[in-house]
């Protein structure tokens, strides 16, 4: 698997991550014209390499932090579906086993680096969160009171 340009200096998640599910339609494709066991794995292994893909698509137009933190979270879950399929066929030699080397490689580099955005996703969060709850504490003195009369 050789690095795509755009890799470099930011490594664009979605692009890599679609790179990936094409990477495993390509290998899917060798499995099923190859028959046996592995052509049985095709149709999973389509399902979640292709989930993944789509749901950090998807997380790109969240309607708010919790609604990306949760389309992460699901698309970390189809990687890792992915990512343990991709290594039983290493494990179980089906398919070429270079290719499958290098997308379970893959799969474990791209799990990782959905892990750190879920977490720096959530401190973020949880920042805004402790900011918005000192910010509304120190306006409570400014609000405006009845005097008695």
């Amino acid at each position: 698997m050789e690095p795509h340009p755009t890799f470099e200096g930011g490594q664009d998640i979605r692009d890599r991550s679609f790179e990936y599910a094409c990477q495993v339609v390509d290998f899917c494709q060798l499995l099923s014209e190859a028959g046996g066991v592995g052509r049985l794995m095709v149709p999973q292994l389509l399902n979640c390499s292709l989930s993944f893909a789509a749901m950090l698509e998807e997380a790109r137009s969240a309607e708010s932090d919790a609604d990306f933190i949760s389309k992460c979270c699901i698309g970390l879950k189809e990687a890792r579906e992915s990512w343990t399929r991709m290594r039983v066929c290493q494990r179980c030699r089906i398919g070429a086993q270079p290719q499958a080397s290098a997308l379970v490689k893959e799969g474990n580099e791209l799990i990782a680096i959905v892990t750190t955005i879920i977490k720096n996703k959530r401190k973020s969060v949880a920042a805004k969160r402790a900011a918005g709850k000192t910010e509304s504490r120190a306006a409570k003195p400014h609000e405006f009171q009845i005097p008695k009369s």
